[in-house]
């Protein structure tokens, strides 16, 4: 008996998930046993980069979260709302949550992983954060034997884009940003990418895993790159430094 998705959006994110679905070939034997059942879009006539059948693609995304068919729910399109109301309505109904969503887990996760605990589900969220490394799966379980007293990495692709090619190219940032968003690698609306607003949101998430609580995101200091000149760039270069967008978590060592 196969295993039935219902993929909520067919963005940039939704269309590699369903593209890396349908490529059977060298995968794991399991994939054959998952159907893509039904994707919720807003607008359905729009072209698509991946082929379904037309029964497939519907707009009442809360139908797919109650569809009794549908045995894991993919969470793809972003953003607080309506993405945890259909979450939790998932959990609700019994079903598994996969999702990429750093936003919602990192201001909703404790409502949302309490719910999944009294229903006695899973959710997944390995892609809301560096999911091609990953780092979700070896902190819950390869290190969660471990002292972790700090958690630091770059996080956010686009802002390290941009400030690599101010780096290599000696460019402006709003040159770079520019071009970065007619290239795809930007949003149209970059806030949660250059002011730093998705870093702080997946760092939130990782200091949870690392340090066993619930970190709360409005105690997240947040700074982005908007203010970083070509002069800034510049002058780092020549005391032998770059200049990234780091996410930081430390522990504080009690005083004896």
């Amino acid at each position: 008996m196969g295993v039935k998705l219902g993929i909520l959006g067919l963005g940039t994110v939704g269309t590699g998930t369903v593209q890396l679905l349908q490529d059977l070939n060298g995968r794991h034997p399991l994939l054959r046993e998952i159907e893509i059942h039904r994707v919720g879009v807003r607008s359905p006539q729009l072209p698509r980069a991946v082929e379904l059948p037309k029964n497939v693609l519907i707009t009442d995304l809360e139908s797919i979260v109650n569809d009794p068919a549908v045995d894991i729910v993919v969470e793809l399109i972003g953003g607080l709302e309506p993405a945890r109301s259909l979450i939790l309505k998932a959990i609700q109904n019994g079903k598994h949550v996969v999702t990429a969503n750093k936003a919602a887990i990192a201001r909703f996760g404790d409502e949302i992983f309490t719910a999944a605990n009294k229903a006695g589900v899973y959710v997944m969220l390995e892609a809301a954060v560096g999911g091609g490394i990953p780092v979700i799966q070896p902190l819950k379980q390869s290190l969660s034997v471990n002292r972790i007293h700090t958690v630091t990495g770059i996080v956010n692709g686009t802002t390290n884009y941009i400030l690599t090619r101010m780096q290599t190219e000696g460019s402006n940032f709003d040159d770079v940003l520019a071009d970065a968003q007619k290239l795809g690698y930007a949003e149209a609306d970059p806030t949660a990418d250059v002011d730093g607003l998705d870093a702080a949101d997946k760092i939130a998430i990782l200091a949870s895993l690392a340090f066993g609580g619930r970190i709360n995101l409005e105690d997240v200091y947040c700074e982005g790159i908007r203010q970083v000149s070509k002069t800034d760039i510049a002058y780092a270069d020549k005391l032998g430094f770059v200049i990234k967008l780091l996410a930081i978590a430390k522990t504080i060592t009690p005083s004896p």
